[in-house]
């Protein structure tokens, strides 16, 4: 059986050589919009107002300037990313964004709601339980100034991010690979294992330990087989714009990637607990709810 989804394609120039060259592109994008921060950065240590020998510590990058400002550097590379590959499907892979995004003939933005709403609830449920059972952990962390600008650009510019990622990795990758290798699984694997690889440098594997990229890596599978099996990249695109944004609304701690004017902190000891929840209970439930939302049939064939 064809995967409709992997099988878009087709729809555009298929040559190797531009999805290569089409990917490092891509990358010189997100290099290119890092400039700004790396230029902060610099100039921070050369009026002595950084610690040259930390500057690779993102911890301690984040208490060199205010969080918001922080968090629009931390997406600008994420802005470029998407600016570049917009133009290297216009002009190198002839490629439309429906058909990187969906077998369907329009984008349902009714299943980017429903998965985006139905994960966002998880979150909350999550932390209101995690509340519950040690309120001496979690204080109270509003600040209508900050918390209000970190509103919009969190609204602004995390879904730039997160929709970035899942145009990499579940389209633009995983359709190339599908195309080069004629594999279904194989597409699934990779592209699982660097998305998993690219939260290496996030400060949460310096405080857990490398079994958290276990949880990256299951991520990347959890996300490749919703596209996969809904034969469209819609489920993934809300699940991940869920998982970061409401995320960097509600809490914040002092060692994860994103440090926010969130509503509340989190104090407690870094632990592996949520990560491994999430990999053994959440994302079975998750799965097992969309499949039968969408009567997904033949996982064998559509995988493998």
């Amino acid at each position: 059986m064809e995967n409709k989804y992997l099988a878009q394609a087709y729809k555009g120039n298929t040559n190797l050589w531009r999805y290569v060259l089409g990917f490092v592109l891509i990358v010189l994008g997100v290099l290119l919009f890092s400039l700004p921060y790396n230029v902060v950065i610099s100039n921070k240590v050369a009026s002595g107002e950084a610690d040259a020998l930390r500057i690779e510590d993102l911890n301690y990058l984040y208490t060199l300037m205010n969080s918001n400002l922080s968090l629009f550097y931390m997406m600008l590379p994420f802005v470029g990313g998407m600016l570049t590959l917009s133009l290297v499907l216009k002009k190198i892979n002839k490629q439309s964004w429906l058909s990187l995004t969906t077998s369907r003939e329009r984008i349902d933005v009714k299943r980017m709601f429903f998965s985006f709403l139905f994960w966002g609830a998880m979150i909350v449920l999550f932390f209101a339980m995690g509340y519950l059972i040690s309120p001496e952990n979690i204080k109270w962390n509003f600040n209508a100034k900050e918390f209000s600008l970190l509103f919009v650009l969190s609204i602004l510019l995390i879904p730039i991010q997160t929709s970035l990622e899942e145009y990499v990795f579940r389209g633009y990758l995983m359709q190339s690979l599908a195309l080069s290798t004629k594999t279904k699984w194989l597409p699934l694997v990779i592209t699982s294992i660097c998305f998993g690889g690219l939260h290496y440098a996030n400060p949460e594997v310096g405080q857990l330990g490398p079994l958290v990229m276990i949880f990256y890596v299951g991520t990347g599978f959890l996300l490749g087989v919703i596209t996969l099996m809904d034969e469209g990249m819609e489920l993934s695109l809300g699940f991940h714009a869920a998982n970061n944004l409401i995320t960097a609304l509600l809490v914040t701690t002092d060692w994860t990637a994103f440090q926010t004017a969130a509503l509340f902190k989190d104090y407690s000891k870094p632990s592996l607990m949520m990560e491994l929840l999430a990999i053994a209970i959440l994302y079975p439930v998750l799965l097992i709810v969309l499949a039968k939302k969408y009567k997904w049939h033949s996982w064998k064939e559509k995988l493998i």
